[in-house]
């Protein structure tokens, strides 16, 4: 489960389910994860089954840039 909701860093095992899902996650319920040295992942929304908003934050050293994304993702079911 998530440990970095409503956090200002980067997300650290954020798993977004749909609308209406709780509890475990279960397979297709992605898990993103930024919490390394070059992790940027600042939020993440779930639109649709195949559809994510993915918001990254700035570079550190300018703010005005964003440009590189360094985050993983898991959990994904075959096919997704």
């Amino acid at each position: 489960d998530s440990e970095a909701e409503g956090a200002l860093g980067s997300v650290s095992k954020l798993v977004v389910r749909p609308p209406g899902h709780s509890g475990k996650a279960k397979r297709g319920h992605l898990c993103f994860d930024a919490a390394f040295e070059t992790g940027n992942l600042g939020r993440v929304d779930y639109i649709a089954e195949f559809e994510y908003d993915v918001f990254v934050r700035p570079d550190t050293c300018n703010p005005r840039f964003r440009a590189s994304l360094n985050f993983c993702v898991d959990n994904a079911k075959q096919g997704q």
